[in-house]
């Protein structure tokens, strides 16, 4: 049988913790319900046998403390809440566990920003992670040395495990029922929990918000102007000029400081603006790419899809309400 720790931060969100719980003690019972012996032992440890959540509207019980797990298989990470430095200062104790168990051959899962958690372990440095997208900034900001994919629902990559943002992680859930369990189960588990099987891209969700917690002032107003002039043509060669510095230093100074190429920011805040305009009104696909400075639909469309995994005429009518009627 399987031993399945779910820890219990302070300033965790309470979802993150009993929807593990809830996943496996399912597989358990869906087992039983087949004449099957269950495999899963689930845990909630903690630092302290009671954890207060959410201002203390919920109190979690802990079945176990730190120092008495001397070993298990399979770790979960929930979600934290608030300032993330404050978080996870609160919850320092944890990462030297974390980091023993991980050598004793656990494998560790993060479900959304409980990837800030597992970062400061130092067990991701140098691999691909992913993390809500409305905290990607943050994250780079904080974890330089690790590769955040905040397009991506799931990474793996030696026994550590994230999810993107929110309910994005029931994805990584039922993922892992299908490795530990089998195909079948993950299907039966994703149909009682009504979960979209296979969804691998939080792209369609992500709304651009272009990187601006860097000191490079020129860098800086060319986003504001960029976001400003969203119906132009804008080029490389004419934004370098405008900030008075040679296009391949400027290229590098705006690389560095918003983690987008100057052409990749200029095609998200066109996208970005372009989303916004599906999703409201009447105008049709061709309108709103004229608005956002596109001329070639086919070049549109590529580039609207690369960016949110969607044509523009799907994103409209998954969004617009109008668009359904």
């Amino acid at each position: 049988m399987k031993k399945i720790s779910i820890l219990v931060p302070e300033d965790a969100v309470l979802a993150s913790i009993d929807d593990p719980r809830m996943m496996f003690a399912g597989v358990n019972e869906f087992l039983l319900a087949s004449g099957r012996e269950p495999m899963f032992q689930i845990e909630l440890v903690g630092m302290t046998s009671s954890v207060a959540l959410h201002g203390g509207r919920f109190t979690v019980h802990t079945d176990r403390l730190l120092h008495e797990v001397e070993r298990t298989d399979l770790i979960f990470i929930p979600a934290l809440i608030g300032d993330m430095q404050e978080a996870l200062q609160k919850n320092a104790q944890m990462l030297p566990w974390l980091r023993e168990q991980y050598a004793k051959g656990a494998e560790l899962v993060s479900l959304c920003i409980g990837a800030f958690l597992l970062a400061s372990t130092g067990l991701l440095n140098g691999k691909k992670c992913s993390t809500h997208w409305r905290s990607a900034n943050d994250f780079r900001i904080m974890f330089p040395e690790i590769d955040l994919v905040d397009d991506t629902i799931i990474t793996e990559e030696q026994g550590l495990y994230t999810s993107g943002g929110a309910n994005s992680y029931w994805n990584l859930l039922v993922y892992l029922v299908e490795k530990m369990a089998g195909r079948p189960m993950a299907i039966t588990a994703a149909k009682v929990y009504a979960i979209e099987i296979e969804r691998k891209s939080q792209s369609p969700f992500i709304m651009f918000n272009g990187q601006k917690g860097h000191s490079d002032e020129p860098v800086r107003l060319a986003q504001e102007f960029i976001e400003k002039n969203v119906g132009d043509k804008i080029s490389v060669e004419e934004l370098a000029t405008r900030f008075a510095i040679g296009r391949r230093n400027f290229e590098r100074r705006f690389k560095k400081a918003t983690n987008n190429t100057p052409i990749e920011y200029i095609q998200r805040v066109k996208i970005e603006a372009a989303k916004k305009g599906l999703e409201n009104g009447r105008k049709n696909v061709s309108e709103v790419m004229y608005e956002v400075g596109y001329a070639d639909t086919k070049s549109f469309r590529s580039i609207f899809k690369k960016i949110t995994g969607l044509s523009p005429a799907d994103y409209r009518n998954k969004y617009n309400k109008e668009a359904i009627l």
